[in-house]
Protein backbone atom coordinates (compact mmCIF):
# COMPACT_ATOMS: atom_id res chain seq x y z
CA UNK A 1 0.00 0.00 0.00
CA UNK A 2 1.59 2.99 -0.67
CA UNK A 3 1.06 6.97 -0.62
CA UNK A 4 0.54 8.74 -3.62
CA UNK A 5 4.07 10.70 -3.42
CA UNK A 6 5.42 6.97 -3.69
CA UNK A 7 3.48 5.86 -5.86
CA UNK A 8 4.85 8.05 -8.25
CA UNK A 9 8.81 7.65 -7.42
CA UNK A 10 7.89 3.42 -7.59
CA UNK A 11 10.14 2.28 -10.29
CA UNK A 12 8.56 -1.76 -9.71
CA UNK A 13 8.70 -4.61 -7.27
CA UNK A 14 9.47 -8.18 -7.35
CA UNK A 15 7.76 -10.97 -5.14
CA UNK A 16 10.78 -13.23 -4.73
CA UNK A 17 9.18 -15.81 -2.28
CA UNK A 18 6.16 -16.52 0.29
CA UNK A 19 8.67 -14.87 2.91
CA UNK A 20 10.35 -11.78 0.68
CA UNK A 21 9.19 -8.92 -1.48
CA UNK A 22 11.29 -6.20 -2.55
CA UNK A 23 10.61 -2.92 -4.39
CA UNK A 24 12.28 0.11 -5.74
CA UNK A 25 11.93 4.14 -5.75
CA UNK A 26 13.32 6.77 -7.12
CA UNK A 27 14.55 9.77 -4.49
CA UNK A 28 16.07 13.06 -5.61
CA UNK A 29 18.94 12.45 -4.86
CA UNK A 30 21.54 11.76 -7.57
CA UNK A 31 22.07 8.46 -8.69
CA UNK A 32 20.58 6.93 -5.16
CA UNK A 33 17.59 4.55 -5.19
CA UNK A 34 15.73 3.44 -2.28
CA UNK A 35 15.15 -0.06 -2.11
CA UNK A 36 13.16 -1.75 0.47
CA UNK A 37 12.82 -5.70 1.58
CA UNK A 38 9.97 -6.79 3.24
CA UNK A 39 10.23 -10.60 4.50
CA UNK A 40 9.34 -13.17 6.87
CA UNK A 41 11.87 -15.40 8.69
CA UNK A 42 11.55 -18.58 10.00
CA UNK A 43 11.60 -19.13 13.76
CA UNK A 44 14.21 -19.46 16.22
CA UNK A 45 12.84 -23.38 16.37
CA UNK A 46 12.82 -24.22 12.45
CA UNK A 47 15.24 -26.57 11.13
CA UNK A 48 18.66 -25.56 10.87
CA UNK A 49 18.83 -25.94 7.00
CA UNK A 50 15.24 -23.79 6.61
CA UNK A 51 16.92 -20.96 8.25
CA UNK A 52 20.26 -21.55 6.26
CA UNK A 53 17.92 -21.54 2.84
CA UNK A 54 16.44 -18.57 3.80
CA UNK A 55 19.46 -16.39 5.17
CA UNK A 56 21.04 -17.67 1.60
CA UNK A 57 18.03 -16.52 -0.27
CA UNK A 58 18.02 -12.99 1.39
CA UNK A 59 21.77 -12.83 0.68
CA UNK A 60 21.15 -13.09 -2.72
CA UNK A 61 18.30 -10.50 -2.80
CA UNK A 62 20.75 -7.80 -0.85
CA UNK A 63 23.74 -8.97 -3.85
CA UNK A 64 21.47 -8.00 -6.49
CA UNK A 65 20.89 -4.19 -4.79
CA UNK A 66 23.04 -0.99 -5.71
CA UNK A 67 26.19 -0.24 -4.46
CA UNK A 68 24.99 3.71 -4.51
CA UNK A 69 21.35 2.59 -3.48
CA UNK A 70 19.79 3.33 0.19
CA UNK A 71 18.72 -0.11 1.57
CA UNK A 72 16.46 -0.53 3.87
CA UNK A 73 15.63 -4.10 5.40
CA UNK A 74 12.80 -4.67 7.40
CA UNK A 75 9.73 -7.52 8.62
CA UNK A 76 9.70 -10.25 11.06
CA UNK A 77 13.39 -11.51 11.64
CA UNK A 78 12.14 -13.68 14.74
CA UNK A 79 15.35 -12.94 16.20
CA UNK A 80 16.81 -11.74 19.28
CA UNK A 81 19.54 -8.81 19.54
CA UNK A 82 19.74 -8.00 23.09
CA UNK A 83 21.71 -4.98 24.43
CA UNK A 84 24.78 -6.52 24.43
CA UNK A 85 26.70 -5.73 20.69
CA UNK A 86 30.21 -7.41 21.97
CA UNK A 87 31.45 -8.18 18.74
CA UNK A 88 28.51 -6.41 16.49
CA UNK A 89 29.68 -2.56 17.70
CA UNK A 90 29.51 -1.84 13.69
CA UNK A 91 26.06 -3.06 13.49
CA UNK A 92 24.04 -2.17 16.51
CA UNK A 93 23.97 -0.33 19.08
CA UNK A 94 23.03 -1.10 22.90
CA UNK A 95 19.71 -0.07 23.31
CA UNK A 96 18.22 -3.45 22.16
CA UNK A 97 15.40 -5.86 24.11
CA UNK A 98 16.61 -8.94 25.95
CA UNK A 99 19.17 -11.26 24.85
CA UNK A 100 20.55 -12.84 21.68
CA UNK A 101 19.32 -15.84 20.79
CA UNK A 102 20.74 -17.82 17.55
CA UNK A 103 18.60 -16.44 15.32
CA UNK A 104 19.80 -12.67 16.31
CA UNK A 105 23.15 -13.95 15.79
CA UNK A 106 22.49 -14.91 12.28
CA UNK A 107 20.42 -11.74 11.85
CA UNK A 108 23.30 -9.35 13.23
CA UNK A 109 25.95 -11.77 10.88
CA UNK A 110 23.89 -10.66 8.17
CA UNK A 111 24.18 -7.18 8.99
CA UNK A 112 27.68 -6.99 9.46
CA UNK A 113 28.62 -8.92 6.17
CA UNK A 114 26.38 -6.52 4.31
CA UNK A 115 27.35 -3.48 6.57
CA UNK A 116 24.07 -2.66 7.69
CA UNK A 117 22.69 -1.05 11.16
CA UNK A 118 20.12 -2.28 13.07
CA UNK A 119 17.52 0.74 14.24
CA UNK A 120 16.39 -0.69 17.39
CA UNK A 121 19.74 -1.33 19.33
CA UNK A 122 20.72 2.75 18.15
CA UNK A 123 17.74 4.69 19.23
CA UNK A 124 16.93 4.77 23.08
CA UNK A 125 13.38 4.22 23.93
CA UNK A 126 11.37 3.38 26.42
CA UNK A 127 10.59 -0.63 27.04
CA UNK A 128 6.62 -0.08 25.85
CA UNK A 129 8.23 1.27 22.55
CA UNK A 130 10.48 -2.07 21.98
CA UNK A 131 8.94 -5.09 22.52
CA UNK A 132 7.05 -5.66 19.07
CA UNK A 133 5.76 -8.79 19.82
CA UNK A 134 3.65 -9.62 22.84
CA UNK A 135 2.37 -13.47 23.79
CA UNK A 136 -1.13 -13.75 24.08
CA UNK A 137 -1.00 -14.03 27.92
CA UNK A 138 0.61 -10.24 27.92
CA UNK A 139 3.54 -11.94 29.97
CA UNK A 140 6.06 -12.25 27.67
CA UNK A 141 7.51 -9.58 25.34
CA UNK A 142 10.06 -9.64 22.66
CA UNK A 143 12.15 -7.40 19.94
CA UNK A 144 11.73 -9.57 16.96
CA UNK A 145 11.11 -7.31 14.18
CA UNK A 146 13.54 -5.04 12.57
CA UNK A 147 14.25 -2.38 10.50
CA UNK A 148 17.66 -1.97 9.17
CA UNK A 149 19.84 0.42 6.75
CA UNK A 150 22.96 0.61 5.13
CA UNK A 151 25.96 1.96 7.75
CA UNK A 152 26.74 4.75 4.88
CA UNK A 153 23.21 6.18 5.02
CA UNK A 154 22.86 5.98 9.09
CA UNK A 155 22.83 10.13 9.59
CA UNK A 156 20.00 9.83 6.91
CA UNK A 157 18.45 7.85 10.06
CA UNK A 158 15.39 10.16 12.38
CA UNK A 159 13.87 7.87 14.56
CA UNK A 160 13.15 3.62 14.54
CA UNK A 161 10.79 2.78 17.19
CA UNK A 162 7.64 0.72 18.14
CA UNK A 163 3.89 2.21 17.44
CA UNK A 164 2.17 0.55 20.25
CA UNK A 165 -1.33 1.88 20.06
CA UNK A 166 -2.30 0.86 16.60
CA UNK A 167 -4.76 -1.86 16.02
CA UNK A 168 -3.53 -4.20 13.42
CA UNK A 169 -5.46 -7.18 15.03
CA UNK A 170 -2.05 -8.91 15.44
CA UNK A 171 -0.27 -9.94 18.17
CA UNK A 172 3.09 -8.05 16.58
CA UNK A 173 2.92 -3.85 17.43
CA UNK A 174 3.53 -1.64 13.93
CA UNK A 175 7.45 -0.81 14.05
CA UNK A 176 7.75 2.28 12.48
CA UNK A 177 10.69 4.51 11.22
CA UNK A 178 11.40 8.16 9.47
CA UNK A 179 13.76 8.96 6.90
CA UNK A 180 15.59 12.09 5.84
CA UNK A 181 14.91 10.83 1.80
CA UNK A 182 12.69 12.89 -0.62
CA UNK A 183 11.02 10.90 -3.43
CA UNK A 184 11.18 11.51 -7.01
CA UNK A 185 8.22 10.81 -9.92
CA UNK A 186 9.30 8.08 -11.76
CA UNK A 187 7.76 7.63 -15.53
CA UNK A 188 6.90 4.23 -16.51
CA UNK A 189 4.10 2.39 -17.45
CA UNK A 190 3.16 1.10 -13.08
CA UNK A 191 2.34 5.22 -12.91
CA UNK A 192 0.07 5.48 -15.64
CA UNK A 193 -3.50 4.50 -14.78
CA UNK A 194 -7.04 5.00 -16.76
CA UNK A 195 -9.17 7.94 -15.48
CA UNK A 196 -13.04 7.28 -15.75
CA UNK A 197 -15.35 10.10 -15.99
CA UNK A 198 -17.47 9.05 -12.84
CA UNK A 199 -19.61 11.64 -12.73
CA UNK A 200 -20.96 11.03 -15.82
CA UNK A 201 -23.19 8.34 -14.51
CA UNK A 202 -25.42 11.25 -12.89
CA UNK A 203 -26.55 11.65 -16.52
CA UNK A 204 -29.99 9.27 -16.47
CA UNK A 205 -29.35 8.69 -20.00
CA UNK A 206 -25.60 7.63 -19.65
CA UNK A 207 -26.34 5.72 -16.30
CA UNK A 208 -29.24 3.56 -18.17
CA UNK A 209 -26.58 2.86 -21.15
CA UNK A 210 -23.79 1.61 -18.68
CA UNK A 211 -26.13 -0.66 -17.01
CA UNK A 212 -27.47 -2.46 -20.33
CA UNK A 213 -23.59 -2.82 -21.42
CA UNK A 214 -22.87 -3.72 -18.34
CA UNK A 215 -25.36 -6.18 -18.03
CA UNK A 216 -25.16 -7.62 -21.59
CA UNK A 217 -21.11 -8.65 -20.51
CA UNK A 218 -22.33 -10.85 -17.64
CA UNK A 219 -24.83 -12.28 -19.51
CA UNK A 220 -22.59 -13.43 -22.08
CA UNK A 221 -20.14 -15.06 -19.84
CA UNK A 222 -22.99 -16.51 -18.04
CA UNK A 223 -23.86 -18.08 -21.94
CA UNK A 224 -20.04 -19.18 -22.36
CA UNK A 225 -19.90 -20.76 -19.08
CA UNK A 226 -23.18 -22.53 -19.66
CA UNK A 227 -21.93 -23.60 -23.29
CA UNK A 228 -18.82 -25.11 -21.89
CA UNK A 229 -20.07 -26.27 -19.31
CA UNK A 230 -17.61 -24.89 -16.88
CA UNK A 231 -17.36 -23.77 -13.22
CA UNK A 232 -15.27 -20.83 -12.69
CA UNK A 233 -13.76 -22.32 -9.94
CA UNK A 234 -12.62 -24.96 -11.74
CA UNK A 235 -8.80 -24.64 -12.95
CA UNK A 236 -9.39 -24.82 -16.83
CA UNK A 237 -6.83 -28.15 -17.08
CA UNK A 238 -9.47 -30.36 -14.98
CA UNK A 239 -12.24 -28.81 -17.57
CA UNK A 240 -10.35 -29.96 -20.55
CA UNK A 241 -9.64 -33.01 -18.86
CA UNK A 242 -13.20 -33.66 -17.47
CA UNK A 243 -14.42 -33.13 -21.35
CA UNK A 244 -12.10 -35.45 -22.98
CA UNK A 245 -13.44 -37.89 -21.03
CA UNK A 246 -16.62 -37.51 -22.22
CA UNK A 247 -15.57 -37.20 -25.19
CA UNK A 248 -14.11 -40.45 -24.80
CA UNK A 249 -17.03 -42.33 -23.10
CA UNK A 250 -19.20 -41.09 -26.14
CA UNK A 251 -16.98 -42.44 -29.08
Amino acid sequence: MLSLEAQRALIGWEPVNSGIITTKFNTKESKIKLNIIQFYAPTNDADEEKNDAFYQQLQAVLDKTGKKDMTVLMGDFNAKIGGDNTGYIEVMGTHGLGYMNENGERFAGLCSLNQMVIGESIFPHKRIHKATWRSPDHVTENQIDHICINKKFRRAWKDVRVMSGADISSDHHLLMTALRLRLKKFNNATNRRTRYNVSALKTKEVKTVFHLSLSNRFQLLQDQLENNDTNIETPQWQSSRKCGKAHARKS
